[in-house]
């Protein structure tokens, strides 16, 4: 199930995305909720995993938008160090869960 994540610190969606990648999933980044909404768009995200650097009106926007568009999972989050541990504790779970539903 592919996962996008938003977030407004690039050096922090890599950090995601890198640990995703390294145990297997398919996983995008972008920093800008145009760029979300483009990749959204195309409906092939099943879960959206939103920074914790992401406003509240535009996480509220994003959400609303990612229903439209066959997300099945929203994510909050707010990284904590080690990232890679904490994406794995808190991310990682819950888009394995998102993909047996």
């Amino acid at each position: 199930m592919r996962t996008l994540v938003l977030g407004r610190t690039p050096a922090r969606v890599t950090a995601v995305l890198a640990t995703l990648r390294a145990d297997g999933f398919d996983a995008e980044g972008v920093s800008t909720d145009d760029e979300a909404r483009r990749l959204l768009g195309t409906g092939e995200f099943g879960v959206l995993i939103i920074g914790g650097g992401v406003g509240p009106r535009s996480r509220a926007e994003i959400k609303e938008f990612a229903a439209g568009h066959r997300v099945r999972r929203v994510i909050d989050g707010a990284l904590s160090e080690p990232f890679d541990v904490y994406v794995r504790r808190e991310f990682e779970p819950l888009i394995r869960e998102a993909a047996a539903d």
